[in-house]
């Protein structure tokens, strides 16, 4: 797996929302961030520059708008996050996190329910 750049939790805002709307202008995602956070557009704008120098983002000159599109796929670096959360924390093991979040109540009944029927329908398309 190749290594996907390291996203602050603000740039990480701002992939969702060009994940989410690309391609996407640069007012197009200071104008839904504004809505969402404190963050001034000039916050917005450099968060933007920062994700285009980490090779996570690119952007396209259209007449005077930049346009921008996302080179890191969401589900991709999900799970590389995720990956390195459990091996940070949990050594990999996923079952010792699990039994962590439920010994702290961490998980709703919902939550239980859910991984019960992933974790049946797993069983299921390995027999």
């Amino acid at each position: 797996m190749k290594a996907l750049p390291q996203i602050s939790e603000a740039e990480f805002e701002v992939m969702k929302i060009v994940w989410k709307y690309a391609p996407i202008s640069t007012n197009e995602i200071t104008d839904r961030l504004v809505k969402t956070t404190t963050w001034s557009p000039k916050t917005i704008q450099t968060l933007i520059k920062r994700l285009v120098t980490k090779g996570a983002l690119s952007y396209e000159k259209q007449s005077r708008v930049f346009v921008y599109t996302p080179l890191v796929g969401e589900a991709e670096y999900i799970t590389q996050q995720s990956n390195t959360f459990l091996d940070r924390f949990y050594n990999g093991n996923i079952t010792a996190m699990l039994s962590s979040y439920l010994d702290n109540d961490r998980l709703s009944e919902s939550e239980i329910d859910e991984l019960y029927s992933l974790l049946s329908n797993n069983e299921k398309r390995r027999t």
